[in-house]
Formats: C-alpha cells, structure tokens, sequence
C-alpha cells in the first residue's frame, strides 16, 4: 500500500505533480513573536495565498509545509489555502531545532500535550516514547488534534552540534516513523550533523532512503554531499533564491556534481521561503514564483551546456524524487 498523505486526504504517489519539497506557508513561530521578529511572521492567510497562486499559475501543483509544532504553525488556514488554491499540500508533525525550545507553549498546544511553560519543559519532562505517541498521533489522527492528518515527520538539530533534548526528539520521530510508515524529514542548521545524525538514525534502525536532509546546500561542500548521499538518503536543496547564503552559481554546481556521480534520484528542490521579505505579496521579494519562473530555465540552461539532459532533470527533482520521497510504504 503506497500513499502520499496531504491536508486534504490520501493521494496516490503519481498525482503529487510539480512539487516544493520544503516550505512554510502561515505561521507565527512563538520564539519569534517573543522576540518582536516581525519578518519571521507569515501572519496574513490571504497574503500567503496569493504566493501560492503564483507558484500554482506557473505549473505547480504541492507544496510541503515544513512548519512543526514548535514553528507556530496555522494548520487551518494552510488547509484553506489549500482548499482554495487547488494545490496540495503536505503538513508536518515532529519538532524543529532546540534554541526555539525557550518559547512559551502556546495554550493550543498545551490542550493537547499537557499544562507545561515552555516546550523545553515539555521535551525535557517527557519520556521519548511519549513524545513518539504524540508524532504518531499528529500523523494518524491530526496536527495539534485538528484532525488534519500530517503527511512527513520531522526533527532538527543545531549548528555544529546535536544537544540532549534534540537527540531525544530525533529518536522520538524515528520510532514515530517506524510507527507510521511515514516518510521522515531533518532540519540541518546551515547544512551541518548530517552525518551525525545519520548515526544516531542508524541506532534506531532507519532505513535511510526514507529520509530528505535539508538544508544541504548551506554546506556547499561536494564531498559532504556524496557521503550524505552514499546512505540512500535524499538531499534537499532548499535555499534557492537565497543569494546571501551563496550564488546560484555554486548551488547549480553542487547539485550537477551529485548528478554527475550518479545520485540524480536523490534530489529535491525547494526555497524554505520562511520571511515577510522573501514573499513577494508580503514585502516586495522574490516570491514563490520565483524558482519555476526564473531559475528552473537558468539550471537548464546551465545543465545542457554541460552535457546534461536539464529538463528530465527537472523532472526528477520537481515530480519523480518528491512523489517517491513523500510517500507512506506500509
């Protein structure tokens, strides 16, 4: 039985379409809004919407909404946007990274995970089999107990370090996985523990061709994405469009290297577009349109010049790996 599971109910693999691996799409992270952060916001439904239109007009057609518990996601208005776009979406359950954990719990989530203050609390008073039942329930039952079921798990760890509390979470969401049969997803800050968490994955038994790392092309590093890739696992590309972090250039470069050693299937494509300033109907930026409109036509020019087929590439990355990526295997 092979499924993807989105906001909106179970598809099958083939009707996933033009895919964003890694996004977020309404959410008011409370860290943030403790800290006054107003362009890691994405608080107006209608704005995000028109985003996704966008990126709907030019051909696509599912977006992964990356945001977990501690991201201070909208579960309700993402399924709307759904609902009224037409594209689909796959909602996430699990944890992010733990210098978010100082924020106070939010009193939606502290209904459904206990009166704790913040979710430091919450993790470190909670065993790594409770918190594996409460991914397993976000993934059977509902996100934050809306009954819009998640469709990947996640976890996260930090720059150049894994701490306790993200370990636990980490093995938390691989026996969620195990559990569920749902296709797992990790936040690499600035691309960094992957091979780590690799280890720490392989304890718990994971089979690695399930699981997307993102963030790898912070670390712009081939060798790096060749061991990353020798696992099986799948490489996210997730910081086009984001110039500050390095030119296209040297992800394009990145990315035909993999190809080149033979790891095609195992790419995906997205933004992470997580700020009032990378939307375009939010604060004039690049928008999700930006990637189908502007630089999918520059990797395939840049991949043919170099000997390579750029659009079956292209279709790799934005339909093939996805639907394979994001698919339940029970």
């Amino acid at each position: 039985m092979r499924f993807i599971r989105t906001l909106h109910g179970d598809i099958h693999p083939e009707e996933l379409g033009i895919t964003y691996s890694h996004e977020h799409i309404v959410c008011r992270p409370p860290y943030w809004v403790e800290q006054g952060a107003d362009d890691l916001l994405l608080d107006d439904k209608e704005k995000s919407k028109q985003d996704v239109i966008d990126f709907k007009n030019l051909g696509g057609q599912a977006i992964v909404d990356a945001t977990a518990v501690d991201y201070g996601r909208d579960v309700i208005a993402v399924k709307e946007i759904a609902e009224e776009t037409g594209v689909t979406i796959i909602g996430t359950a699990g944890f992010n990274k733990s210098f978010l954990w100082d924020a106070k719990l939010p009193q939606k989530v502290k209904e459904v995970v206990g009166n704790y203050n913040t979710y430091y609390e919450w993790i470190d008073s909670t065993s790594i089999n409770t918190l594996a039942d409460f991914v397993i329930k976000e993934i059977e039952e509902g996100l934050e107990g809306t009954g819009i079921r998640g469709g990947q798990v996640k976890f996260g760890t930090g720059y150049n370090r894994i701490s306790p509390l993200e370990e636990k979470t980490l093995r938390a969401v691989a026996r969620a996985h195990h559990e569920t049969k749902a296709p797992m997803h990790s936040h690499t800050e600035a691309g960094t523990m992957g091979l780590e968490q690799v280890e720490l994955l392989k304890s718990e038994g994971v089979n690695l061709e399930y699981i997307s790392f993102g963030h790898m092309d912070r670390n712009p590093d081939p060798f790096y994405h060749r061991k990353m890739a020798e696992t099986g696992a799948l490489l996210s590309f997730d910081g086009i469009s984001k110039i500050k972090y390095a030119p296209e250039s040297t992800r394009i470069n990145c990315i035909l290297e993999l190809v080149k050693n033979g790891y095609e299937d195992q790419i995906l494509i997205s933004g992470d577009t997580a700020r009032k300033s990378y939307y375009k109907h939010y604060d004039y930026g690049l928008g999700l349109e930006n990637i189908l409109l502007k630089w999918v036509p520059r990797f395939i020019e840049d991949a043919n010049a170099r000997g390579f087929d750029g659009e079956k590439l292209i279709d790799k990355f934005f339909i093939e790996n996805p639907a394979r990526c994001f698919t339940f295997k029970k």
